[in-house]
């Protein structure tokens, strides 16, 4: 870049450091992290900038296209894997070795069932099923609608069931073959 356009750019920063950061937090509820995406921002303007695009058009739309992505990735972290279903470690004394082992493999296979699901479904149906939470309390831990919710577990419950009897490979309940 030509000495004009370092400039230009550090007056961009001077003059829409502050507003971007404050604008970016919106999206971000973080400081530091807006701090971060700011920073970010200004260096890809800054790389990217053509002569015939204003520079504080893009760096705005840079901003909010990398706090989104942030936004995104936190949900995703949020609904990746909620712990162990924890499986039977302990041999109860009276328990038969058989059903010890039955009960690890039950424990794997619904394990495998539910890490089939998509991650926002999966972190639904996991709050319900094994943390007990009802729709309006799964609804606001993952920042979605209660309908969204009763819908994840609704398709968590149908996915995993469908999954568990292609693999027992049982017949649909209610069906009659003859």
């Amino acid at each position: 870049m030509t000495d004009q356009r370092r400039d230009s750019f550090s007056r961009l920063f001077v003059l829409c450091s502050a507003g971007l950061k404050r604008y970016v937090r919106r999206f971000v509820h973080s400081r530091e992290i807006a701090e971060e995406i700011a920073q970010e921002a200004f260096l890809r303007a800054y790389k990217h900038a053509e002569d015939n695009r204003p520079a504080r058009a893009l760096l705005y739309a840079i901003a909010r296209n990398l706090a989104l992505d942030h936004y995104r990735h936190e949900r995703t972290a949020q609904t990746q894997p909620l712990g162990e279903i924890p499986p039977s470690t302990v041999f109860i004394e009276g328990e038969s070795l058989e059903s010890w082992i039955l009960a690890q493999e039950r424990s794997a296979l619904l394990r495998d069932a539910i890490e089939r699901l998509p991650p926002q479904c999966r972190a639904a149906f996991a709050l319900k099923i094994f943390r007990g939470l009802d729709y309006q309390e799964i609804a606001q831990t993952l920042g979605v609608s209660r309908k969204t919710v009763e819908g994840h577990v609704s398709r968590g419950i149908r996915e995993t069931y469908r999954y568990l009897r292609m693999r027992y490979q049982l017949k649909d309940v209610g069906t009659h073959s003859g």
